[in-house]
């Protein structure tokens, strides 16, 4: 089979997961993967025919994603905020509303009255460590420490760190019953947050394939990250230090109200128009 044929090969057998554009995408990913040619090299030998091992592990590949697995799990990793991520079956697959989290922190962080050097930045809930290592990359003279309940995320994101030799404090806890000693210019989080009784509105290739810790309240409080964060801002985020949350779209106004104690709190919206950002000021 040519590369070409591969390609609409891979259309046809995934037309109903995927769109056309979509479709074309994943295939130059794939074949990128296995064979090593490039999106250029692939139109220029679109008539080469592939070997016989690496169309095996092609048409594999098709059938693995018919199940539902995310491709970036089957490719190993995934772009995220113009950095490569390894991920895996232990952590969330990036979304772009954590690209808008950041973009959003880094902007307000460089606007801010504090002093870039030296900044002492908290992330809870690392997962693959996406959020502290950008941050770690925009401002390399900060302390960035994050924290997770997963070891094996913290493996994935230390993984990720020794990549990009980026150096994160990463603790390993259940931030729950965590009890913070140091006081931070920067506490951010993407939280679980998705509640119980939504499960059923999730889409399967999601939490079948995606870790539950990392997407559901571990309680019948959807909220329940969001009531510790709001205390321990109130006594680890230093005066004009800076709060940054991904939150439950369903949920914006209950979750503003837990942060009236700041000088000042913001729910913004996303590229959606969905309520999805706490922005605090100590």
């Amino acid at each position: 089979m040519t590369i070409s044929a591969f390609k609409k090969h891979f259309s046809s057998s995934l037309s109903d997961l995927y769109t056309a554009s979509e479709s074309a995408f994943l295939s130059s990913l794939f074949i990128h993967k296995i064979t090593g040619f490039d999106h250029f090299q692939q139109r220029r030998f679109s008539d080469q025919q592939l070997l016989t091992d690496d169309e095996k592990q092609l048409n594999d590949m098709i059938s693995v994603l018919r199940t539902g697995k995310p491709y970036q799990q089957l490719l190993g990793e995934t772009e995220f905020y113009g950095m490569k991520f390894f991920v895996d079956e232990n952590v969330l697959i990036p979304r772009p509303e954590t690209e808008e989290l950041l973009e959003m922190a880094i902007r307000k962080i460089q606007c801010s009255e504090l002093e870039i050097p030296g900044l002492k930045i908290l992330d809870i809930g690392t997962g693959s460590g996406v959020i502290p290592l950008v941050l770690k990359k925009h401002f390399p003279d900060a302390e960035v420490s994050s924290i997770d309940f997963s070891a094996k995320a913290l493996e994935t994101a230390k993984r990720n760190a020794d990549f990009h030799q980026l150096n994160i404090e990463f603790i390993h806890a259940d931030y729950l019953t965590f009890k913070l000693e140091e006081h931070y210019d920067i506490i951010i989080s993407n939280p679980p947050y998705i509640g119980r009784e939504e499960e059923t509105e999730i889409a399967d290739s999601v939490k079948e394939f995606e870790p539950k810790m990392a997407l559901f309240s571990p309680t019948s409080d959807a909220l329940v990250f969001y009531r510790k964060i709001a205390e321990d801002a109130r006594k680890h985020l230093k005066d004009h230090g800076l709060l940054f949350l991904e939150i439950n779209q369903k949920l914006g106004i209950e979750t503003l109200e837990l942060y009236k104690d700041l000088s000042k709190a913001e729910l913004l919206k996303d590229l959606s128009d969905n309520d999805r950002f706490i922005y605090g000021i100590k």
